[in-house]
């Protein structure tokens, strides 16, 4: 796997606090190995979007969080919905991506040639 014409116009939504449906642990494992996997390979996708449970990983205390910033450093947009922060009570604990509505994810989700739900 290399180069990243195929993901960049493709978003990823981040709905879960990890992948899949195992165990917590399982499941961030799973996210950091796929996010691993993504900067090996040198794919960047457009964007990943974060809403419900999954803005859990942009925060403070995430084992994902430097991954996700190698991303953010290569061009790939995180954003990362307001409503759903501020519902978990983790608007200050934000370590990564920019905060957003959910306009601004549905504008990433439409100006996509492929989303995929993580």
């Amino acid at each position: 796997m290399s180069g990243d014409a195929s993901l960049a116009s493709t978003v990823l939504l981040v709905t879960r606090e990890g992948l899949g449906s195992g165990g917590p642990e399982l499941q961030l494992a799973l996210m950091g190995k796929y996010l691993g996997l993504l900067l090996a390979g040198d794919l960047t996708p457009r964007a990943l979007c974060f809403y419900t449970e999954g803005v859990h990983l942009v925060c403070e205390g995430s084992p994902v969080i430097e991954a996700l910033r190698a991303l953010e450093s290569r061009g790939c947009r995180l954003l990362v919905c307001t409503t759903c922060l501020e519902f978990y009570g983790l608007k200050d604990r934000q370590r990564v991506g920019t905060a957003c509505a959910m306009p601004d994810i549905l504008s990433a989700q439409v100006e996509a040639t492929k989303v995929i739900t993580l």
